[in-house]
């Protein structure tokens, strides 16, 4: 076992299902309350065209609206987003910020946002630590990353990758 990265599967704790295949079905949106442990602040100047790219493009719903004020945007458990009032960046920022889907959700994902705003999306990227990803930015510019788990191969290429940087490695697939 690794001292620096000890192989400690949290699923239990998570929302995000194992890696099992791109038959793995995706959590429901999850309607409930809880103290949010960590949720994104997006400033901008429009929140009706902003919800709806959140909503059409990203799979978020509304799950509370102050009129003029916030829209707190929701998928799974843990993953909130309030937008506010606020300017627009002139510039997309440097900073990003991911949230976990299936696989078989990446490419309707892509899809929504190309269709409600033509170029705010990358094509999927296979990472080396195991994930496909897209970029999409926001019509507040802000990054946001959609990261799907590939199954995972002990002996593939992000296994090696995680060997290499000293992480201990499940003994079974998706695990």
């Amino acid at each position: 076992m690794s001292e620096k990265y000890p192989n400690f599967p949290a699923f239990s704790i998570s929302p995000v299902p194992p890696p099992a295949g791109p038959d793995t079905p995706a959590p429901e949106q999850f309607r409930g309350l809880y103290g949010m442990p960590v949720f994104v602040t997006v400033p901008t100047g429009d929140l009706a065209a902003s919800t709806e790219f959140w909503v059409d493009g990203l799979g978020f719903f509304d799950f509370f609206t102050a009129p003029g004020q916030v829209v707190h945007l929701r998928r799974w458990a843990f993953q909130d987003v309030l937008l506010v009032p606020g300017e627009r960046p002139a510039v997309v920022a440097p900073m990003s910020v991911s949230f976990s889907c299936v696989l078989n959700q990446v490419d309707g994902i892509a899809a929504a946002c190309e269709k409600a705003l033509p170029g705010s999306v990358s094509a999927p990227r296979q990472m080396p630590w195991g994930s496909v990803e897209i970029e999409v930015t926001t019509p507040e510019n802000t990054r946001v990353i959609m990261t799907a788990a590939r199954p995972f191969d002990p002996e593939g290429a992000a296994a090696d990758y995680l060997r290499e940087n000293d992480f201990d490695l499940p003994e079974t697939t998706g695990a």
